[in-house]
């Protein structure tokens, strides 16, 4: 088993490597020294061979790749010409005592997922993986125009709750078979700094995407940073008050979803209008995640809207609006889950009803010129949240400058 603290690096190129933390115990996590060690390679091929580094896949991870290439509609190929070895660059395992185990050599069975369907991204975390996750998310958003014709086709995958050395080297060892590119998010510096050696010795493309900001806020403010992961034992998460504060505007949010409790609504910080499935409650939730209490009301044609709702405050309301073809599409597949009848199916997504509807609405939006309206088409959940959040902190700060301000 690696230590996490201690563990050597081996590469099949003229010089090995070992990161060695020092064993200092006053030294500060935050300040390892890590120290490489060139060593001559025996010059002799028998000697070379001796010290070739092989290891046998994870039993995990070759499930892994199974699974996923069966996903993929790949065939499993089985060779019949002998199990001929794949060497690859490997981290040598010490053994309890120290010593180091007999090689053992990869068979083609094992590299399933060295022929993959376009590149592959790891993702790696200490954590949940939700910070590299969208981080890699948001760059690929960069790549639309070919990511939808599958003109550079991506699989990504991610790896959370990485805490040791060992299931680290396995990860990059599979990366090493992919070909992938490593993307990493290590509150602790040396498995940070694990990842690293071991991707630059192997010629894996990498990318940290926590330490360099961790650093350069810890500069900014004078202070250390802790280099603890998310739910490491020692780290402490009181309940504050804005953790209290988000429950509580989760429970007022679904009590007030869909219009009801229309008493409630000077309570509210954010007020959502719209016709029906233009993503009013969803919306609602997710703002409601972020802290703020967020009431719903629908627009529908006929249909009063509650009084109180023209007596707030109009800089707490905002107006959703959505094309009326894809209005109508989402429309119908609703009316179809819910079993509607084919006269009530007609009348809720039938195209001239869906505009007057729509017209209506226009016309309320209208009448109160205080209140934003946000074309919802093709925007996710986040992106539309993102201009109410905007537009509602522009309002209350009087800022000249479009922000969403917060205290930590």
């Amino acid at each position: 088993m690696f230590a996490s603290s201690s563990f050597n690096l081996q590469s099949l190129g003229p010089t090995s490597a070992s990161l060695v933390p020092e064993p200092n115990p006053q030294t500060p996590r935050s300040s390892i020294s890590l120290h490489f060690d060139v060593e001559p390679q025996p010059k002799s091929e028998s000697d070379t061979q001796s010290q070739s580094r092989k290891l046998k896949g994870s039993p995990q991870l070759n499930r892994w790749s199974r699974a996923r290439a069966v996903r993929l509609g790949r065939k499993l190929d089985r060779l019949s010409h002998g199990p001929q070895a794949v060497e690859l660059p490997l981290p040598a395992q010490p053994r309890e005592g120290g010593a180091d185990q007999e090689p053992t050599a990869l068979s083609p069975n094992d590299a399933v997922g060295a022929h993959t369907v376009g590149k592959s991204i790891y993702m790696v975390s200490d954590g949940t993986g939700w910070t590299t996750e969208h981080a890699v998310n948001a760059a690929l958003g960069q790549f639309e125009h070919c990511l939808v014709d599958r003109g550079c086709p991506v699989n990504t995958h991610l790896f959370s709750g990485i805490d040791d050395v060992e299931q680290l080297m396995e990860i990059i060892k599979q990366a090493a078979k992919e070909g992938a590119m490593i993307v990493y998010t290590l509150a602790d510096p040396s498995m940070a700094e694990s990842a690293k050696q071991a991707c630059k010795l192997w010629g894996i493309p990498s990318t940290d995407i926590l330490g360099p900001i961790t650093e350069a806020v810890a500069s900014h403010l004078g202070v250390s940073p802790s280099w603890l992961p998310r739910g490491a034992p020692g780290r402490n998460f009181p309940l504050s008050d804005e953790y209290f504060r988000r429950i509580e505007a989760i429970e007022f949010t679904i009590k007030q979803d869909d219009g009801a409790l229309p008493q409630n609504l000077h309570k509210a910080d954010i007020i959502l209008a719209g016709v029906s499935r233009t993503g009013k409650t969803p919306l609602s939730i997710y703002l409601a995640q972020k802290g703020y209490k967020v009431a719903n009301v629908p627009i529908v044609k006929g249909v009063d809207l509650p009084k109180t709702l023209f007596r707030v405050d109009p800089e707490k309301v905002f107006g959703l609006t959505i094309n009326p073809v894809v209005l109508q599409t989402i429309r119908k597949a609703r009316a179809k889950s819910l079993g509607f009848s084919n006269q009530m199916r007609s009348n809720y997504s039938e195209m001239d009803y869906v505009r007057e509807e729509l017209g209506f609405a226009r016309i309320v939006f209208s009448q109160n010129p205080g209140w934003p309206v946000i074309e919802v088409t093709g925007k996710a959940i986040e992106e539309t949240a993102a201009v109410v959040l905007r537009l509602y902190h522009d309002r209350k700060h009087k800022s000249s400058m479009p922000r969403i301000s917060k205290r930590y």
